[in-house]
């Protein structure tokens, strides 16, 4: 998929509705994408993405699901999954294989995208037809990795309750760089970096600066 020339303003809803046209050719009819919560505990996940948005109940019986690499820290899980749902949809604690199965779904490629601590952003595709060659996935799980950046920037622009300042300040200080080398690097004094940083960090619901990182990674803004 070819990144559009605005690419820094991006409109998460057209990003999945383009994304899912793209993929008409390999029978994929819906798109979700699952992240960390950042505000909540280690295993819980959010729906940050769906199209289309009928399926919002399928979508967050998978994100409260134990499936699939939760919790992060303690799961071998591949970063790229091809299941059958149809297969599995009646084993125990499966209510989301059942929910999509009903919604007419029979097979699911999961992409995952590791971040800090363990958690990770993923995507799911999801196909009326079962999938016989593996190649299909393959080719799924390929389009998810062009298409991420673009995602992410829309999923961050979307999330972000930072100013573009505070972001910017936060970001260098996830680069290494002091509040006195951010200052020389953005053109203002050290106090105002500290007052970025702050209101980051009161916005992020963080105790301190690494934890504001940390949180921002987990929304996609870093």
């Amino acid at each position: 998929m070819q990144l559009p020339a605005n690419f820094d303003s991006v409109s998460l809803d057209s990003v999945m509705s383009d994304w899912l046209s793209a993929l008409r050719e390999f029978s994929v009819e819906a798109i979700t994408v699952l992240g960390p919560d950042p505000f909540a505990g280690e295993e819980d996940r959010l729906v940050l993405a769906l199209h289309p948005p009928r399926l919002l109940d399928a979508a967050w019986a998978l994100a409260e699901s134990r499936d699939f690499g939760v919790p992060w820290r303690d799961s071998d899980a591949p970063l790229v999954a091809w299941q059958d749902i149809s297969k599995t949809a009646f084993e125990d604690h499966s209510r989301w294989r059942r929910l999509w199965l009903a919604h007419g779904y029979q097979s699911v490629v999961r992409v995952a995208f590791p971040l800090t601590v363990g958690r990770a952003f993923e995507c799911y595709l999801f196909s009326p037809r079962q999938w016989h060659d593996r190649s299909e996935a393959a080719a799924l799980a390929w389009s998810a990795l062009n298409i991420w950046p673009l995602l992410k920037r829309a999923l961050a622009q979307a999330r972000s309750p930072l100013s573009p300042r505070e972001l910017k300040c936060l970001s260098l200080a996830f680069e290494g760089l002091t509040a006195r080398q951010c200052g020389e690097k953005i053109d203002c004094s050290e106090r105002t970096v500290n007052f970025h940083l702050a209101n980051a960090m009161v916005k992020l619901k963080a105790d301190n600066k690494l934890a504001a990182i940390q949180r921002a990674c987990w929304l996609g803004l870093i």
